[in-house]
């Protein structure tokens, strides 16, 4: 027996182009929700774990729905098809919904720069993270640099603090004045803090407000994002299921390493196009993102276009089916009313399948919680790009996958996978300890 690794790459770009969607995704609507319409960190996280939801109840549904379908393009490839297309469509409108709520933000702002003095003009509630509570902008500012409350200061030391505040979109131009009037480079003491601190829950306090006035944006935003989701999930359990269709069963641990390698081919190829559009830069978090959902939708339909072209499923299955018969794998089953009823699983296989789902659920709820907040960790708090530091983390996978794979097939699936739970435990808890730069112990704040 010998994996036919060609049929499971051209079968693969399915999830290749499913890869590819879902890196965009994670990545650009959490900064869309938080960075543009201003909603805080627990509503933008509560949207989205929707795609989650929607899962619980549209993959088995479409998976049940495709097993019992039959085309002359076959079970799988209709779903794949038609999904994908939908949703590439919907994508693309949830991005013009997010230029139409940037350029609602920035109705009375040219850039940047303007925009974060209308922020100082709106003296914004954020939060006091020496005392608790709430403090505006100016006074925060003032205490930081001056140690004083913003009325307290002359009007020259008002204009320095505006000046300032007005200069931390841009790390170069900012000094920062010590309590024994030492100044010190922003990327040399710490204090780009303030940037996480200050500008970007103003900047969200700002959008906010924006949004409430003119919610009709944020409507059309999330009825889009509906759609899209629900054309994602109509075609997820096809597209997984298409690769075990056409794989006899003892070289299906293998197609399953191929098929998550090109997975992360697609999330690599996401990165790189984020990488190549700053999407990630700390300074681009109000950027229009419809040239990077552009691109990143020509990926999946260019992915779907070689999948049409080149997969054969009807003929594939009906391969794969008689070299299962011809090797001794599985017996000939006529399709008959009389051997249509499936076999009841037995209460140990069914306690297994118990066990077996509910540890998906949890490994999927610990890696999600993760992902889905990754791109506004990064750029907010740690102040890097999250699409460098994501190709780190896919070139790892795409290096383990082949060997995973063969590893499963010698010593058994359910060791390995406990291996890679204990792995991604360890590397979750180890996360804890990676903590933004902290302000020198010199320095004090007096709040």
């Amino acid at each position: 027996m010998k994996l036919n690794y060609k049929r499971v790459i051209l079968v693969g770009f399915a999830f290749f182009l499913i890869s590819a969607f879902w890196q965009a995704y994670d990545s650009l609507v959490p900064m869309m929700l938080v960075n543009k319409f201003g909603l805080n960190q627990t509503w933008s996280g509560f949207i989205m774990t929707l795609d989650n939801i929607l899962a619980l109840f549209m993959l088995p549904l479409f998976g049940s729905l495709s097993d019992k379908t039959k085309t002359k393009y076959g079970k799988r490839t209709p779903y794949i098809v038609l999904g994908t297309i939908v949703a590439v469509c919907a994508f693309i409108g949830l991005s013009f919904a997010d230029n139409a709520q940037l350029n609602k933000v920035y109705a009375n702002s040219a850039d940047n720069k303007a925009f974060i003095e209308v922020l100082w003009e709106e003296n914004a509630q954020v939060t006091n993270l020496e005392e608790g509570g709430k403090i505006n902008v100016q006074d925060y500012m003032s205490r930081i640099y001056k140690n004083k409350d913003f009325s307290d200061l002359s009007d020259n030391e008002k204009v320095e603090i505006k000046d300032t505040f007005v200069n931390l979109i841009d790390h170069s131009k900012l000094t920062y004045t010590y309590d024994n009037g030492v100044y010190g480079n922003i990327n040399e003491d710490g204090s780009n803090n303030i940037y996480t601190n200050v500008v970007v829950p103003a900047r969200s306090v700002y959008c906010w407000s924006q949004t409430v006035a003119n919610p009709t944006t944020l409507v059309i935003f999330f009825l889009l994002l509906l759609l899209t989701l629900c054309a994602m999930a109509t075609f997820r359990s096809p597209a997984v299921a298409l690769m075990p269709d056409v794989t006899i069963k003892p070289l299906r641990s293998k197609g399953n390493a191929i098929i998550n390698l090109m997975g992360a081919a697609g999330g690599i190829i996401v990165l790189l196009l984020g990488m190549l559009l700053k999407t990630g830069s700390v300074y681009n978090q109000m950027m229009s993102y419809t040239a990077m959902i552009l691109c990143v939708c020509a990926v999946m339909v260019i992915a779907l276009a070689i999948f049409i072209w080149k997969v054969k499923e009807v003929k594939w299955v009906k391969e794969m089916e008689d070299e299962s018969v011809r090797l001794g794998i599985e017996e000939k089953v006529e399709e008959t009313a009389d051997n249509q009823e499936k076999r009841k699983l037995s209460k140990s296989e069914f306690t297994s399948l118990i066990l077996i789902l509910a540890s998906v659920a949890l490994w999927y709820m610990g890696y999600n919680a993760v992902t889905s907040k990754y791109s506004l960790y990064a750029s907010t708090v740690l102040q890097q790009d999250y699409n460098s530091t994501l190709i780190i983390a896919q070139a790892a996978a795409i290096i383990s996958y082949i060997p995973v794979g063969i590893i499963a097939s010698k010593l058994g699936r359910k060791k390995t996978i406990l291996a890679g739970v204990i792995m991604l435990a360890t590397a979750f808890i180890s996360a804890n300890f990676i903590v933004p730069n902290s302000p020198p112990k010199t320095k004090k704040h007096h709040f």
